[in-house]
């Protein structure tokens, strides 16, 4: 089983549809650092995915580090500033679409978003 999983900071506090624009932005980028065939296995599969949350930026970094150490694939959104955020913050991370055991060893004791 693949799953993706993607990790929200909630201290900046941002809108819905804002969250939702940058799990996105996570989702699609971190797909591009995936192997086709990874793809289309997870996307027969039901394409997974999992939105966690962290409390703030160093948290997340942890996370990103983490997956980054396991060799999964990943993607961190740096905002750009067009509507609620300052450019450059960075808002979430993406993992995967990995094998689920493997991403579950990084993200698996966050809460849900």
């Amino acid at each position: 089983m693949y799953k993706q999983a993607i990790v929200v900071r909630t201290d900046l506090k941002m809108g819905k549809g804002k969250v939702i624009a940058q799990c996105c932005h996570a989702s699609l980028g971190c797909i591009e650092e995936v192997s086709p065939r990874v793809v289309k296995l997870w996307k027969e599969e039901g394409a997974k995915k999992v939105i966690l949350q962290v409390k703030n930026l160093r948290k997340l970094r942890a996370i990103y580090r983490k997956a980054l150490a396991a060799r999964l694939p990943c993607f961190l959104v740096k905002n750009r500033g067009k509507t609620q955020l300052r450019p450059g913050t960075t808002t979430c991370v993406a993992i995967g679409p990995a094998k689920e055991v493997e991403v579950d060893k990084v993200t698996g004791k966050l809460k849900l978003l």
